[in-house]
């Protein structure tokens, strides 16, 4: 099952383990079982520090297919139920370096913050092999569960549990439960778990606090996507003072799969590209907060930046580069029922739908493509377009003509996703021609309607168009003096990675050329 090159990999990850770690598999019978054994065996084959073993596991474990990670006996809190391929072969190996050794790239703050959790925190991830958003969330709280013994963390195949999807009515991943109860549905980041167990347990924000108040910062880069990280650089090898806040580096770009048209690099990855921008980044002085967003900024000659874990930062100058996210329909239904029908990524929640009718929302290159993928899955998808014609490239369109089991509506306003017990059962959509109100029965809708600035907390700090972009002139310069920005955040035209990284530049060499002018 682990092939040659994958097992040469493992030796290598693996060649420094300092400590035994064992996978434990439960007891039982299953399907699957012979099929896990297979790989487990294999897997431990890479170092004689690894080991497997069979054993009644059961208080713990889900299933006859469940294993956990041990270290030297003892029980990291970290647990698979099914086989983690796919995009969580990355997770079990993390899994088990952190077991070995403490995870090293989570901040110290947030550290501080998951050792001092006293409250039993049980975490089930539900997951398809297929997500390329969900490891993010197991690799999280699988760390969270080596630094507090008080922390469990299981990853669950929904294809292998199927009769826990649908007595949970799961219908999008990851879905994360906290001790039986939901707790985060689709595509959740490190940030925003940090703030839903602050909000949930305020008293844990105390321990975030820093041990000691950095001094004036001459910047302070907020956003760690190519704009943000192309800042921090340009600004520390001007020998300045950088401190750059990111809910996570990399942003958006961790997303993207496949990456063909940065100049110079042939093809890469989201994930190859964001760790090669930490990487450049940890080459130089850069005061890094990440996994931590910022609540607001109090304008002047000293800038004042206040985290969400609380800390205050001052600067002499800003730079914004906090890029985008998913654009929502903003209709009653949608945000009530995500994870229940209502997805935004037809790669990792369409398997979800096989055989089932479905909806996308928007006809351009995003919508008709989703529409496209999401086709060889399900029985029938409908697009629905708000414009009188698909505004997707016409050979996007003519693919989809083809296709027996997609049909476009055009001129369509979408008013509401319906649910009933729980469950998406259609949408209700307004003919703008006619103004008659009609629906589509469907079991899941994804929506695909562009992008949204990350800039609603600069209500008050900055110009912001009607579309919540930072209005900038060609230096990066915001209405407000010692402010810049830079990205997709912006009004800059085409927002492309190589496009952001040539405006995080001159953003920074702005903020310097204002600090030496005084």
């Amino acid at each position: 099952m682990l092939t040659n090159d994958i097992l040469s990999a493992l030796k290598s990850y693996t060649a420094n383990l300092s400590r035994s770690v064992s996978l434990v598999l439960n007891t039982g019978e299953h399907s699957k079982r012979a099929e896990l054994v297979d790989f487990l065996q294999g897997f431990v084959s890479a170092s004689d520090k690894l080991s497997f073993e069979e054993r009644d596991i059961s208080d713990v474990a889900r299933s006859p297919i469940t294993f956990q990670i041990e270290v030297d006996g003892q029980s990291t809190g970290i647990l698979f139920s099914g086989i983690p391929g796919g995009h969580e072969f990355n997770s079990l190996v993390l899994a088990v370096l952190h077991a070995d050794t403490e995870p090293q790239k989570l901040d110290e703050n947030i550290k501080s913050l998951v050792r001092s959790i006293s409250e039993p925190l049980k975490f089930e991830v539900f997951i398809s092999l297929s997500c390329h958003n969900c490891p993010e969330v197991v690799q999280t709280l699988n760390q969270f569960a080596v630094l507090n013994p008080n922390i469990q963390s299981e990853m669950i195949d929904g294809g292998l549990f199927k009769e826990v999807i649908e007595e949970r009515n799961i219908q999008g991943v990851p879905s994360v439960y906290l001790n039986g109860e939901s707790f985060a549905n689709g595509k959740i980041d490190t940030a925003q778990i940090i703030e839903k167990l602050i909000a949930q347990y305020p008293n844990i924000a105390q321990a975030t606090a820093p041990a000691e108040q950095l001094p004036l910062q001459d910047s302070v880069v907020i956003g760690g996507g190519p704009a943000g990280a192309a800042a921090a650089i340009y600004l520390a090898r001007k020998g300045l003072a950088v401190t750059i806040v990111a809910d996570r580096f990399g942003g958006q770009v961790q997303d993207t799969m496949g990456i063909e048209n940065l100049i110079s690099v042939s093809k890469t990855t989201g994930p190859e590209l964001s760790n090669n921008l930490l990487q450049h980044m940890n080459d130089y002085n850069i005061t890094k907060r990440e996994h931590f967003r910022v609540e607001s900024i109090e304008k002047g000659d000293v800038k004042k930046v206040t985290l969400s874990s609380g800390e205050v930062i001052e600067a002499k100058t800003i730079i914004i580069a906090t890029g985008a996210k998913w654009r929502e329909l903003g209709v009653p239904g949608e945000k009530e029922n995500i994870g229940q029908g209502v997805a935004y990524c037809p790669h990792c929640d369409g398997p979800f739908f096989k055989g089932k009718d479905i909806a996308v929302v928007g006809g351009g290159n995003s919508g008709i493509e989703a529409a496209l993928d999401l086709a060889g899955i399900v029985k029938s998808v409908t697009v629905l377009e708000f414009a009188p014609e698909l505004k997707a490239d016409q050979v996007l369109i003519d693919q989809a003509e083809k296709r027996d089991n997609i049909s476009i509506i055009k001129n369509a306003a979408t008013k509401e996703v319906v649910a009933e017990g729980g469950k998406v059962i259609g949408i209700d959509y307004q003919d703008r021609a006619t103004s008659d109100i009609r629906r589509v029965d469907l079991a899941g809708v994804f929506v695909q309607i562009g992008l949204v600035p990350n800039s609603s907390f600069l209500e008050g700090v900055v110009d912001r168009t009607a579309y919540g972009e930072v209005e900038i002139n060609e230096k990066g310069e915001t209405s407000e003096p010692g402010i810049y920005a830079a990205g997709d955040v912006t009004t800059v035209p085409y927002k492309q990675i190589v496009i952001a990284m040539g405006e995080g530049a001159k953003a920074a060499l702005a903020a310097y050329d204002y600090l030496l002018r005084g």
